[in-house]
Order: C-alpha cells, then structure tokens, then sequence
C-alpha cells in the first residue's frame, strides 16, 4: 500500500501562507469582529445621512435665496418699464420671467406679494406689487429665521 502526500495534493487556495493546511476553525470571521464591522459601518452611515440633510437644506435656502433676488428684479424692471407696479406675479410672465418658480420650501407656487403704495420712481404713476416672501411657516435651522422674512 502507498502512502499519498496530501499536501501535495491540495490546491494551493486550501493551504494558508505558511504552506500548512489551516486547522479547523481558523477559516472566517468570527461573530465580534463581524459585529465591530457591522458598528462602524452603522456610525458612519448614520453621519453620512445627517450631512445630507443638512445639505439637501442648504441647497433649498440657497434656491429660494435666487428665485427672491430674480422675482424682485423682476419687479423693478417691471415698475421701471411700464412706470407701474405690477398688480400680480403673473404680470411679470413672460417678458420678465419665464415662469413663476415653485417656493422652494413648500414645494407650491404660494408667493407671499407685498403690495406698496410708494413709488420707486418719479415717473411711477400707480403703487403695486412691491415685494415677494416665501409664504412657508418654517424656520431655518442656520439662521433660525422664518423663511418668510426672507
């Protein structure tokens, strides 16, 4: 009878660095380390989800920040053209503005015009649409303002 090297008979992938097969249970991850893995994994997704909120806000106020500087000079252009105020939003569509934008924070068309009976000019001959704010009730979390104070 012969004696067969087993060794030599094993794949190198069942053989661990030191050429030896492994001994029964060195094969895997224990539970712990799968638990410390799976922990860290936790934190740092728990992190990475914060700061997009966080961003996805910031991108928001900084919408909203654009669309009220276009809206009101949209609404001097207007004053300073036609020597009139406009008496709504839609008067500046679509030689002004292309469109009304959506409120960036209450996701609808819900502008909060501000009417004013002074004029911006001498040649201004009736009062208007003087303003725009966000109509939203909700209050940033930087500047802990409404954002219909903006």
């Amino acid at each position: 009878m012969r004696m067969i090297n087993y060794k030599r008979h094993l794949s190198r992938a069942a053989l661990n660095r030191t050429g030896h097969m492994p001994m029964r249970g060195q094969r895997g991850f224990t539970l712990l380390e799968l638990m410390v893995v799976a922990a860290i994994m936790v934190v740092l997704l728990a992190m990475a989800v914060g700061r997009y909120d966080q961003a996805l806000i910031k991108s928001h106020e900084a919408v909203l920040r654009q669309d009220l500087r276009d809206m009101r000079k949209a609404i001097q252009d207007y004053t300073t053209d036609k020597e009139a105020a406009p008496n709504s939003l839609d008067d500046l569509v679509p030689n002004y503005l292309r469109a009304i934008p959506k409120d960036p924070i209450s996701g609808q068309m819900d502008w909060n015009p501000s009417n004013c009976d002074t004029l911006l000019s001498p040649d201004q001959v009736a009062g208007g649409i003087c303003d725009v704010n966000s109509s939203s009730s909700k209050v940033s979390p930087f500047d802990n303002t409404p954002y219909s104070s903006w």
